[in-house]
Order: structure tokens, then sequence, then C-alpha cells
């Protein structure tokens, strides 16, 4: 199932304030469930993680490993995910990995 992108700020806002969240060393999730019949995926990288490169790169990152979870997904959630600094220097394995373990804590996936 293909998820769309989350834009809107005030979408943004509703998940740092009232989805659930998981943290850890380079991601963080937030999630909310939403009756729009369809997931929605936002991520975000903040000026602190580096350069425009930096920031590309974790976008980049975080985009492929989500990729290969989305299908796994069993519901409607709006979705964020935050890159931190140490996002930059991993392999996309192991955003991965901390993201399926995310996900499965929250229980967006089995």
């Amino acid at each position: 199932m293909k998820s769309t992108t989350l834009k809107e700020n005030k979408d943004f806002r509703r998940l740092y304030y009232r989805g659930k969240s998981e943290a850890s060393s380079c991601l963080v999730t937030y999630v909310a469930k939403n009756n729009l019949g369809e997931s929605r995926v936002g991520i975000t990288s903040g000026k602190k993680i580096g350069n425009a490169v930096k920031r590309n790169r974790a976008r980049r990152v975080i985009r492929a490993a989500f990729s290969r979870n989305e299908n796994k997904l069993k519901g409607n959630y709006d979705i964020v995910f935050v890159a931190r600094t140490k996002t930059t220097i991993v392999k996309m394995q192991e955003v991965e990995k901390q993201m399926t373990m995310h996900l499965k804590n929250l229980g967006v996936i089995d």
C-alpha cells in the first residue's frame, strides 16, 4: 500500500503533541491513527544536523528505509520521522533496523 506525503505544518504539530513516539540514537518516530483511508508520511531534518548535503542524505536514508517497511503497515496512520545528527553517518540498514523496532513498539506493524 503506497502512502502519501505529509506536507501541512498543522499535521506535523498534531503528531508532535498528540502522537505516540519512540526515540533512538539516529531516529525519532511519531505516530497517530488517521481516518483518511491512506497512510501519510513526513520526514524532517533540522538545521542542527548539518549542511544541506547532510540533511538531504538523512532524509534520503530514512525514505529508503521506510520504503522497505511500507507494505507492512496494518492500518491508516500519520507517521513523522525526525532525523538526528547520527542519521547522516550510519548506514541505511541501521536506520531501517531502528525504524522497524519503533514501528513494532508503536503497534503500526507486526
